[in-house]
């Protein structure tokens, strides 16, 4: 006759590190109270419970509305890193979807993960940066990284972060300074910018130009580009074997190009037979990014002596698939047949 027996294992498809989730709509209640548990396992178990809870942006709403935000600011400064790591993990989830980024904006949740910028864990950091970029993608929520005065402290860990949280570092730079790029000028960006121009990582070079498109926009970031020399790199990665760079490149080009300086230290870089190989590049914002830069340039009697002899190229760009290159063509051609 068999035997009962009680295994020894547990059950399939349990995780002993995660918090056991109430049923309905007293789960979320349940771990927001286990956030402010004395006991460490149960801080940590609420937190990998949570991490998988808010993927989901109605129990982001949910979480917001019963205080969790105010929480976990307050496990941010927990002496356990592994609580530190999943709470930054958490937040940066909850940045992911819209309600997320908005509820940081009301609960000041910024200026709370600012103070983990030096932190130990390079986990901690890198989810910290992922958030910020998250939260950078939201207008208003980039301009709120600006106003909180972080903008200083993210290009100085421009330097000093390891390659994966440079990229990260950089995506939130871009949208950020397309709202102000003052606190960024004022703080030496271009020549670090300059630096990562240079990266053995494409994706660094990329990023790095495409942050320069955004710098570029005032007067003060044109003049900055050009004194420090930054224009005669951008037309050598005008070359570059990766596309996006090829791209960004010429946007940033496109911006530096608009004051006369900048014109004519482009062209002394010989930048426009680069620029039109590019005009053939199966990237749209390649060939719209050139056909600019070389409209830029055309105003300039040398460019534009330059470019006639290629305005049967402009002539063909004008029926492309893209209506923003038909127009940028159409808008070039003008500028290059244009006599005083």
């Amino acid at each position: 006759m068999a035997d009962a027996r009680i295994s020894m294992y547990l059950p399939p498809d349990i995780n002993p590190t995660q918090a056991a989730i109430a049923y309905g709509c007293r789960a979320l209640p349940k771990l927001n109270e286990e956030l402010q548990s004395e006991d460490l396992v149960t801080r940590q178990k609420a937190l990998m419970a949570l991490c998988d809870l808010m993927h989901d942006p109605e129990h982001v709403y949910m979480a917001i509305h019963i205080g969790c935000l105010e929480n976990l600011k307050a496990l941010l400064k927990d002496t356990n890193d592994m609580v530190r790591i999943k709470t930054t993990e958490v937040l940066y989830i909850m940045a992911t979807h819209n309600v997320g980024r908005v509820g940081f904006l009301e609960h000041d949740v910024i200026r709370a993960l600012s103070f983990l910028l030096n932190d130990s864990q390079s986990l901690c950091r890198e989810n910290l940066h992922l958030a910020f970029k998250h939260l950078a993608q939201l207008p208003t929520g980039a301009q709120g990284i600006v106003s909180s005065g972080l903008i200083p402290s993210l290009v100085w860990k421009l330097q000093r972060e390891e390659e994966g949280v440079q990229e990260l570092l950089l995506d939130t730079l871009a949208a950020c300074l397309m709202e102000d790029a003052t606190e960024a000028l004022a703080s030496r960006a271009v020549p670090f910018l300059k630096e990562k121009l240079l990266s053995a990582n494409s994706n660094i070079r990329s990023k790095a130009a495409g942050t320069l498109i955004a710098i570029s926009i005032p007067l003060e970031g044109k003049n900055q580009v050009w004194k420090h020399d930054v224009i005669p790199i951008l037309v050598h990665l005008l070359r570059d074997k990766v596309a996006e760079v090829q791209a960004n490149a010429a946007g940033a080009l496109m911006y530096a190009t608009v004051t006369t300086e900048g014109k004519y230290a482009a062209l002394n870089a010989e930048a426009i037979h680069p620029l039109l190989q590019l005009l053939c590049s199966s990237l749209s914002k390649a060939r719209l990014n050139a056909i600019k830069a070389l409209t830029m340039l055309a105003e300039a009697p040398e460019g534009r002596k330059l470019l006639q002899a290629h305005v049967p190229t402009f002539r063909a760009l004008e029926k492309d698939t893209s209506a923003a290159v038909k127009q940028a063509a159409q808008i070039a051609i003008k500028v290059i047949e244009w006599k005083p």
